[in-house]
C-alpha cells in the first residue's frame, strides 16, 4: 500500500510520494507511466518522490509521464509544499535536485519563491532562443499565441535532426500589456502542459534587455500566473533567478499494489 498525495502548481499536477524509507526501489518506470496515465491510473504530468539526503532538508526526484527524469520547476514549488506538510521543513527549504541544490522559501500568501540554477549561456538566432534552466528550451515569439496548434507545431520542432536524440520541450510566447504569454509542450510529457516552470523562466531571461540589473516578469499561462525575477550580470549570465507561484494540495490516496 502507497499512500500519496495529488499537488497542481498552475495546472501542472504531480503525484507526490514520501519515500523516504525506500518504499518505491524497484519497477519505478513501469510504476510512473501506469501512474500518470490519465485514463487507467491517477493521471498526472509526472510524480515527485521525496528522499533522505545527507546535506539537505531532503531530495527532490522527479519522473516525467513517460518515465523519463528531469527538473522540473512547477514540481520543485510543490515538493516544498508537501514537505512541509510532512514536517521535514517550515517556510524555508534547501533540497537536492537532478540539476543541483536549491533553496526555497514559502511567503505569508503560500506562495513559493523557488531559486532557480544560474544561467550563464544563452543561443540565440533570428527566429528563437534556446535556454538550459534545468530542462532545455526552444523559445519563439509569434503573433496570435492563443489561435495556434501547439503540439502540431512543436512537435516539428521537438523531433527535428537537431533536437531529437536528447530532445527539447517548446515554448511559443506572445507579447501582452503587461505580461508575456506562454504555451509549452513538454518533452517527457509529449503534450501541451498547462504550466511549465522551467519554461516560464527560461521565457523570462529570453526577454530580458540590454541593460544589466534586476529585472521581474509576469507570465501567463493556460493554468494561471507566474512570476520571475533574476538579475542580468553578463550580456548572456543570469543569477538569483526566483521562480514564483502557488502549489495547491488536489487530494490524497492509497495505490493498493
Amino acid at each position: 500500500m502507497i499512500r500519496f498525495e495529488k499537488y497542481q502548481g498552475t495546472g501542472n499536477d504531480f503525484i507526490m510520494i514520501d519515500n523516504r524509507s525506500s518504499q518505491i526501489a524497484e519497477d519505478v518506470l513501469s510504476r510512473v507511466r501506469f501512474w500518470c496515465d490519465r485514463r487507467f491510473g491517477i493521471g498526472a504530468d509526472g510524480v515527485i518522490l521525496i528522499e533522505n539526503h545527507s546535506s539537505a532538508d531532503f531530495e527532490m526526484v522527479y519522473y516525467n509521464s513517460d518515465g523519463s527524469q528531469s527538473f522540473c520547476g512547477n514540481g520543485s514549488r510543490c515538493a516544498v509544499l508537501f514537505a512541509r506538510s510532512l514536517g521535514i521543513v517550515q517556510d524555508n527549504a534547501q533540497f537536492m535536485a537532478i540539476d543541483g541544490m536549491h533553496e526555497a522559501k514559502i511567503d505569508s500568501e503560500g506562495r513559493v519563491h523557488l531559486k532557480m540554477a544560474d544561467v550563464h549561456e544563452i543561443e540565440e538566432s533570428e527566429d528563437y532562443f534556446f535556454i538550459h534552466t534545468g530542462s532545455p528550451h526552444y523559445i519563439k515569439y509569434v503573433n496570435e499565441v492563443d489561435k495556434m496548434d501547439v503540439v502540431k507545431e512543436a512537435k516539428l520542432i521537438r523531433y527535428s535532426a537537431k533536437y531529437a536524440s536528447e530532445g527539447t520541450n517548446v515554448n511559443f510566447v506572445g507579447v501582452g500589456e503587461d505580461r508575456l504569454i506562454v504555451r509549452t509542450y513538454e518533452r517527457g510529457v509529449e503534450d501541451e502542459t498547462l504550466s511549465c516552470g522551467t519554461g516560464v523562466t527560461a521565457v523570462a531571461l529570453s526577454a530580458a534587455g540590454d541593460e544589466f540589473g534586476n529585472y521581474e516578469a509576469l507570465i501567463q499561462t493556460l493554468g494561471g500566473t507566474l512570476e520571475v525575477s533574476y538579475d542580468k550580470v553578463g550580456e548572456n549570465s543570469f543569477t538569483n533567478i526566483f521562480l514564483i507561484g502557488p502549489g495547491v494540495k488536489v487530494f490524497e490516496g492509497v495505490i493498493n499494489e
